[in-house]
């Protein structure tokens, strides 16, 4: 149940990277963010887990403030841009 987590986490984060679009960089992000959920699931594969459903679901019913958490939890692993950090953290303070 870990691993579906993390992935559901990592895929969270891809999405809410896909959010922000005042990020010139982040096709470059998204892909080394693509990059580590590919391999995360080649490592640790799941059975009877189906993730590009999972994916599609997640990208559908997941709230956007969510997903931008999940984007920090991501470019933590990653180690991504503080600038991209910084306007993510932005962005969060208009759901509060």
């Amino acid at each position: 149940m870990e691993l579906i987590n993390q992935f559901r986490y990592f895929v969270g984060g891809y999405f809410g990277v896909c959010l922000m679009d005042e990020y010139s960089l982040k096709e470059y992000v998204l892909n080394d963010i693509e990059k580590y959920i590919r391999e995360f699931v080649k490592n640790y594969p799941v059975e009877n887990f189906n993730y590009l459903e999972e994916a599609h679901k997640i990208k559908e019913t997941t709230s956007d403030k969510t997903k931008l958490q999940d984007a920090l939890l991501v470019l933590n692993k990653i180690n991504g841009s503080m600038d991209l950090i910084f306007l993510i953290k932005d962005r969060l303070k208009t759901f509060i």
